[in-house]
């Protein structure tokens, strides 16, 4: 048993766990198009898409990506990714090492499977209901520990194993709004009701002032025809 434990933490040892992120942010043509050519790069890769969104920001079609693909592949998919853009605008990159905590869970789990073969063996030889009960809450408390300690491993080897490259998109030319945000239609509709009261307030004052003065003007082109005429006549 020792021989298997020192050559088990032996290979693990010799080989570094790594978890590798990346993270994008890309300037492309088409946001929606870009989103089909990211699916297909990473079915390419043999990766899969965690997560996928897309919402519009009051201008523009906006999209996020977030993908997992097999760590080997890590470089050459965040290369695709850039090559996808118009633009890449930012670029970054971070890992961390998780070796030492996987050889120490890797203890744990062998310490503790080892006190589940006790419990078992003293199960066996029990002799009282409660040596028995006390036995069985200690058994059970160590098998949810190494339940614990299995998931613990199994997920540092699934992130490391694959990497996670988040990326964001938008298009290479803002749109604007076709609407700017301090129009509105009932807003508009009032400005024009305005300037047809204030033309039809204009035109009924003028109505008014011919109105009251038309005597007055009325004489003086009277005056001014008889004056003509008597012109005419002398002529």
């Amino acid at each position: 048993t020792d021989s298997k434990s020192n050559s088990s933490s032996s290979a693990i040892n010799q080989e570094q766990l790594i978890v590798r992120n990346g993270e994008l942010q890309l300037v492309v043509d088409d946001v929606n198009g870009a989103g089909v050519e990211i699916e297909n790069l990473v079915k390419g890769f043999n990766g899969y898409v965690v997560s996928s969104r897309f919402w519009d920001n009051g201008t523009d079609l906006m999209g996020y990506y977030s993908i997992r693909v097999p760590d080997e592949s890590f470089e050459a998919a965040m290369t695709a990714l850039g090559n996808l853009a118009v633009e890449v605008k930012s670029e970054t990159t971070d890992s961390y090492d998780v070796t030492q905590e996987y050889i120490d869970l890797d203890a744990r789990l062998r310490n503790a499977e080892a006190t589940e073969g006790q419990y078992l063996a003293l199960l066996a030889k029990a002799v009282s209901v409660q040596d028995t009960l006390q036995i069985y809450q200690s058994l059970s408390q160590v098998r949810s520990e190494i339940e614990q300690l299995k998931g613990r491993m199994l997920y540092l080897e699934r992130i490391t194993s694959t990497s996670l490259i988040n990326i964001s998109l938008e298009p290479e030319k803002s749109g604007g709004p076709l609407i700017t945000g301090d129009w509105s239609l009932g807003d508009a509709f009032k400005t024009v009701l305005r300037g047809v009261v204030m033309f039809g307030q204009w035109f009924i004052t003028g109505l008014m002032w011919v109105a009251v003065f038309s005597p007055i003007w009325g004489s003086i082109l009277a005056w001014f025809l008889i004056r003509r005429r008597r012109k005419n006549r002398m002529v």
